[in-house]
């Protein structure tokens, strides 16, 4: 059974109830006023971290929505991580490809 809150809109009021999965979750007191039930969001997160070496994951967090600047925060994000700007292997691994296709030493 899980446990609902309702707010009494007179008063403010609150009371927790226990429903089955299959009750109506509603409730009237004894004089006869609707209680209205509260809402609460989800305490659930997923994808909150993602491995910064893994540029899959890096491609499936970002496949999802957002904006350009979401992608560039979430990117210098990983870099940090990784190591910073001195530090970070897919940095140095970037520029060294980008040096070699333009015949640059």
């Amino acid at each position: 059974m899980a446990i609902y809150v309702f707010e009494n809109p007179n008063t403010g009021e609150t009371i927790e109830l226990s429903f089955g999965m299959n009750d109506k979750k509603s409730y009237i007191d004894q004089n006869g006023v609707e209680w209205e039930r509260v809402y609460f969001p989800t305490l659930f997160a997923f994808d909150t971290k993602i491995d910064p070496h893994d540029s899959k994951a890096f491609v499936k967090k970002t496949d999802k929505a957002g904006t350009i600047g979401d992608i560039m925060d979430l990117s210098k994000e990983m870099s940090e991580r990784r190591g910073g700007k001195k530090n970070d292997p897919v940095k140095k691994e970037f520029s060294k490809d980008w040096k070699k296709r333009r015949k640059m030493k």
